[in-house]
């Protein structure tokens, strides 16, 4: 048999029993070391608990032949479990995928973790095809108006994402059920045809680190030790150093496998088993390796934030999300923030997927947000003329629990996976680039300071009283035990539209000293000069005097500022 041309995976997703696995049977001619639940667990719960792997090889389209070539593609493909409970495992088979299968039962059509794995999709694969199984379960009599209903109503579904006009393709994968035997499939010439119409070439690149995602980890006896996986970026050789960053260890690869066929290299997008030696593997039974360096141990990270359109609930600065990054999930603290410049490319706004250009500028001020706000909210702003409320670019910074093992531009997803897995909500979040990973651990002090996130604070007060035309007192600013020093030189606005200076403190009451360079007119001055005590013999015209101060309108002090909340020293900045 010829060599593939290239490896092709396919994700296969759907909700708990939709017959994913019994689809990927149906298709598959190669099993990988982990698939069709093998796990007893899965075979005595009935359901897939794991990722699993299989394969097949068809000709090659002839859209993708160039000169009339002939050759194969190798299909892998990735059955991920459809519990709700198990979407951790599911978010990481879906970072390996050129082409979704999404699986749907016939009968019940979508469901809610159906409805997570169209978001999952959307975020990580260019391509989908819905699989309508389990139509032998459908009366003869009822099955054409049946699938044309659910072929309408897949099709409203995916009108608003970017699967719009996906092909919709009816099968029974296994006729009369798991335990059936020797009963022939439906409709999987079908699917098949429509798999190599849809078959794309995808973007490899054999250039820059190879990373690895590890899913299943085994020995042989008499060979070593072997790591299954898939290739997400660069390409190794046999001999090549790599490393095991989570344990930081180097081993040379003496082997490599592609479903049972032995090659020199892989590239990017392969499914390979790698062979090393000396290696218990019990001691990683899935996560990554890499060219030696590539991946880094991260304590923290600012991430491009984009919200999932069907997740509900609020997405908050301080809140704790679930934060997924290749087969790890960690609790994260989430600050968020935006960049409100209107000169600058908004990035990553226009739909699920985020631009391949999307940096962040540490030079530049961001502005902390209580939250994300919600992309829809941008349009709406636009028909008000209220745009400048509306960040063009939303971040975070996430503060790891505990450190992860990913390189910088990685996909992060953040989920609330402790949500009620029986509620009929979307728990992923939102998602985004990880675009600075922070590896030292002491990040907030040698980090950190260099991001500029404000906050816009604002203080009031009242003018007691006019000294002369360049100078005024203010008051009920701040309190007696307020470090005055701090807020000496700010700059204030009087609500008569004079500007001044803080100069300092004024006596022991927290009351201030305010410069007005360019004056006050005089009949200010007259008017707001002198105090109100009264001596004991005062006459009526000084008590009409002070019944007029009495009616005179306050003048306020305004005093704006930012303060950068990374800032240890925590400065406050005038524009």
């Amino acid at each position: 048999m010829a060599a593939p041309m290239f490896n092709f995976n396919v994700g296969v997703l759907g909700h708990v029993d939709s017959g994913k696995t019994s689809l990927s049977k149906a298709l598959s001619t190669t099993a990988s070391t982990a698939c069709f639940d093998k796990n007893p667990q899965s075979k005595e719960r009935g359901i897939t608990l794991d990722l699993g792997f299989s394969s097949f090889q068809l000709d090659l389209p002839t859209h993708l032949s160039k000169d009339g070539d002939s050759g194969k593609i190798q299909y892998t493909l990735v059955d991920c479990p459809g519990h709700a409970s198990l979407i951790k495992t599911i978010i990481g088979g879906a970072q390996i995928i050129d082409l979704m299968l999404l699986v749907v039962d016939v009968i019940k059509g979508v469901q809610t973790q159906t409805a997570e794995c169209l978001v999952i999709g959307e975020i990580t694969c260019e391509k989908m095809i819905v699989v309508l199984n389990k139509v032998d379960l459908v009366p003869p009599e009822k099955k054409e108006a049946t699938l044309d209903k659910m072929r309408k109503r897949l099709l409203k579904t995916l009108e608003g994402t970017r699967f719009a006009g996906s092909p919709i393709v009816a099968v029974a994968a296994k006729p009369g059920g798991p335990e059936a035997d020797g009963t022939e499939t439906l409709g999987l010439q079908d699917l098949v045809e429509t798999l190599k119409q849809n078959t794309y070439t995808p973007k490899r690149d054999a250039q820059g680190p190879f990373i690895f995602s590890v899913d299943h980890c085994f020995s042989i006896r008499g060979q070593g030790t072997i790591m299954t996986g898939t290739a997400l970026n660069g390409g190794v050789a046999i001999n090549d150093m790599i490393e095991i960053p989570s344990m930081k260890v180097t081993k040379k690869v003496k082997s490599i496998q592609m479903f049972r066929k032995p090659v020199d290299k892989i590239v990017q997008g392969d499914r390979a088993g790698l062979c090393v030696t000396q290696f218990d593997p019990s001691q990683l039974e899935r996560g990554s390796i890499c060219t030696p360096g590539a991946l880094p141990s991260i304590q923290a990270a600012i991430i491009s934030m984009v919200k999932i359109p069907y997740y509900k609930g609020s997405i908050s600065s301080k809140a704790k999300f679930h934060m997924t990054t290749g087969h790890d999930t960690v609790m994260g603290r989430l600050t968020v923030f935006g960049f409100y410049g209107n000169s600058v490319e908004a990035v990553g706004v226009s739909g699920l997927k985020l631009d391949a250009t999307t940096k962040f500028d540490m030079s530049k001020e961001y502005v902390y947000q209580d939250e994300l706000v919600a992309k829809n909210l941008r349009s709406q702003a636009g028909d008000s003329g209220a745009a400048n409320e509306i960040p063009d670019k939303q971040f975070a910074l996430v503060q790891f629990e505990k450190p992860v093992i990913c390189q910088n531009d990685a996909l992060i997803i953040g989920s609330k996976l402790d949500t009620d897995i029986h509620a009929n909500v979307c728990r992923i979040a939102f998602h985004g680039e990880l675009l600075v990973g922070m590896t030292d651990p002491k990040y907030a002090e040698t980090v950190l300071p260099q991001v500029k996130v404000y906050k816009t604070k604002m203080k009031d007060g009242l003018v007691e009283r006019v000294m002369d035309e360049y100078t005024v007192i203010g008051k009920n600013m701040f309190k007696k035990e307020t470090n005055l020093a701090t807020f000496t030189g700010l700059k204030v606005q009087l609500s008569t539209g004079h500007d001044g200076v803080i100069e300092g403190g004024f006596g022991q009451s927290g009351k201030i000293k305010i410069r007005i360079p360019a004056g006050l007119p005089q009949d200010l001055v007259k008017k707001y000069s002198g105090g109100k005590k009264r001596s004991k013999g005062k006459t009526d015209e000084s008590s009409n005097q002070e019944e007029d101060a009495s009616d005179k309108e306050p003048i306020k002090i305004f005093l704006t500022f930012k303060r950068f909340i990374f800032d240890p020293e925590k400065k406050m900045k005038q524009t």
